[in-house]
């Protein structure tokens, strides 16, 4: 019989990396996860910027920065600058504030766009799992290794657990985008 766990644990993958592209998406709201796709050239390598500095969130509309080596300050202003975030650091010492402009309703929309994106490619991800369940129960029908009723009871087993992950997706997304409308 198919490994139902393993089946799971690969669809909670594409859950968790939805999760953490959601993440990205700025709503208007101040996230420390904001800077998680920022990424700085120190020391001669790319490494993310929660590598180099301390991210905190002071207020609800600012992200600061704490970079923990001197030298390091302005390339991690030059990061956040180039990330294609659209912020503007304001350096103080080896401290960094960020605020966060307001969201018009055009970028508000596009955002949802993007989540919408993601959410698809999750879904997709998800779907490429349960096709490889279905495929692996053919084959262990086909090989004699498992009946056809035992076939039929594995293949509505994977597609329920593909249900189930594709509507924590779809709450996941109706969340994020009620975030994101949010003014």
């Amino acid at each position: 019989m198919i490994d139902l766990n393993d089946i799971s644990r690969r669809m909670e993958g594409a859950i968790s990396s939805l999760k953490s592209d959601l993440a990205g998406l700025r709503t208007g709201r101040a996230s420390a996860s904001l800077l998680d796709p920022v990424i700085v050239v120190a020391y001669g390598q790319s490494m993310p910027l929660n590598q180099v500095g301390t991210i905190t969130v002071p207020e609800s509309r600012t992200v600061a920065v704490q970079v923990w080596d001197k030298g390091m300050v302005g390339a991690v202003e030059k990061a956040i600058r180039e990330s294609d975030l659209g912020l503007n650091p304001i350096v103080d010492g080896t401290n960094l504030r960020i605020p966060l402009p307001e969201i018009n309703e055009e970028r508000r929309k596009e955002l949802v766009k993007v989540a919408h994106q993601y959410a698809e490619a999750a879904k997709v991800a998800v779907r490429h799992v349960r096709k490889d369940g279905m495929d692996e129960l053919k084959k262990l029908e086909k090989d004699g290794e498992i009946g056809e009723d035992e076939s039929r009871t594995g293949s509505d087993k994977v597609q329920n657990l593909t249900d189930d992950h594709i509507s924590v997706i779809d709450n996941t997304l109706a969340q994020k985008e009620k975030d994101i409308m949010q003014v």
